[in-house]
C-alpha cells in the first residue's frame, strides 16, 4: 500500500511539478529576453498624509490618521471614521 502511494502517486507529482518549474523558468526568461526592456511604473498610491494626529472612530473605536479618515460633522462637531461603512453605522444609530 505505502509502496503504491509513493511509486503511483507521489513521485509522478513530483516529477510534474519540477519539470513544470522547470520549464516555466525556461520560457519565463525566453520572454523576458526578446521582449525590450518595458519600465513598469509603480501603482499609483493615494495622496494620504502619512502620520499626524489620530482620531478614535467612535463606531468601531479604531484609530485612524486625520488624513486617512472619512468625515462627518454632527452638531457642529467634526468626527472621524475609519470607513465609509463605519460612518453610516453611525448615521443610522
Amino acid at each position: 500500500m505505502l509502496r503504491y502511494l509513493i511509486v503511483d502517486i507521489l513521485l509522478p507529482l513530483l516529477v510534474f511539478a519540477l519539470l513544470r518549474s522547470f520549464f516555466r523558468g525556461m520560457f519565463r526568461s525566453k520572454r523576458e529576453v526578446s521582449r525590450p526592456a518595458q519600465q513598469a511604473q509603480p501603482p499609483s498610491q493615494p495622496n494620504v498624509v502619512v502620520g499626524g494626529e489620530l482620531k478614535k472612530d467612535p463606531v468601531c473605536g479604531t484609530y485612524v490618521s486625520i488624513g486617512a479618515s472619512v468625515t462627518r460633522t454632527v452638531d457642529g462637531q467634526l468626527l472621524h471614521f475609519c470607513s465609509k461603512e463605519c460612518r453610516d453605522k453611525y448615521r443610522a444609530a
